[in-house]
């Protein structure tokens, strides 16, 4: 991982300055302020600003002026009944800004999150760097055989070795080729709204990326999922752990009812019934696609 010391210096000069506020604050959160998080090769994620905590969620749910109005529920059991059961508003109570760093085609799969405040870096106003994603060969992998939109085997050696290098070269190619548009012997070069066309994917963007806590956990239940493309991922898993600091309650009931909790159809619901009181249940009989089958089956193997 690669830190431009452009980056460091920017980061440096943020964190030197100091506010006092009235606001709720989380200490672990505070020490978080603009610490850089290195993702992927030279991507990074930091926090720069965030509002509200876990009493803010109660509170609005509540709507309430301060610890006296409190009920006999206490915070943690109510933040779990709005998680339970799919309240929204009070988790959009907060909010948190970061600046994230990240190849191209990890960011256009990003922002189909559209319930978010995004600026971007301007290629019409100022040159790309020149940092592309190259891949770590353990995440090389051959498409799968099963899922048209996910990896299969990871590739031998040779063959990963002739991929970097196809990587390598056309990223090189491409920066050249992007520096002689920009540039023509002393002469006005090409725009670079239009230089910029020539870049592959794989080349590193930035962005300023601002949501509320209910939108951060509906992005982190399909990002931080297993089956989510390792290349956002890791940043959905990076953001995580921030959250974990900011908001642990509320973390922690997306843990037990989102990320690591399963939904299922009314027929898995009845084939279950079914199972429970002692008789035989088959995919013939099931009401499912084969599909839906299979993954009932990854969750309740002992069922067949």
């Amino acid at each position: 991982m690669t830190i431009s010391e452009k980056d460091k210096k920017s980061v440096e000069e943020e964190r030197k300055k100091s506010f006092t506020t009235k606001r709720a604050t989380i200490e672990g959160l505070e020490n978080s302020l603009f610490k850089i998080f290195p993702i992927l090769d030279h991507g990074l994620v930091r926090v720069i600003d965030y509002m509200g905590d876990d009493d803010a969620i109660v509170q609005a749910a509540r709507v309430s002026y301060g610890a006296g109005t409190k009920k006999a529920q206490d915070d943690n059991s109510l933040i779990r009944y709005l998680m339970r059961h799919w309240h929204s508003t009070p988790f959009e109570m907060c909010e948190i800004k970061f600046h994230i760093k990240l190849p191209v085609f990890v960011a256009r799969q990003w922002i189909r999150h559209r319930t978010a405040n995004v600026n971007e870096y301007s290629a019409r106003y100022s040159i790309l760097d020149k940092e592309f994603y190259i891949p770590d060969p353990s995440n090389l992998a051959a498409q799968s055989k099963i899922n048209n939109q996910g990896r299969g085997e990871v590739l031998e050696a040779e063959e990963a070795q002739r991929v970097l290098e196809i990587l390598k070269n056309d990223s090189d190619r491409s920066y050249a080729n992007y520096e002689r548009l920009l540039s023509s012997d002393g002469k006005p070069g090409l725009a670079r709204e239009l230089a910029r066309m020539n870049l592959p994917t794989n080349i590193y963007t930035q962005w300023y990326w601002k949501t509320d806590l209910h939108n951060l956990f509906n992005f982190l239940r399909l990002r931080a999922d297993k089956h989510a493309q390792y290349e956002i991922r890791v940043y959905a898993e990076t953001i995580g752990e921030i959250v974990q600091k900011w908001v642990p309650k509320a973390f922690q009931a997306f843990l037990d009812y989102q990320l690591n909790s399963i939904h299922l159809s009314s027929q898995a619901v009845e084939c279950l019934k079914t199972k429970l009181k002692g008789e035989k249940i088959a995919f013939e009989n099931s009401g499912m696609s084969k599909r839906e089958w299979n993954e009932f089956l990854e969750h309740f193997p002992e069922i067949e």
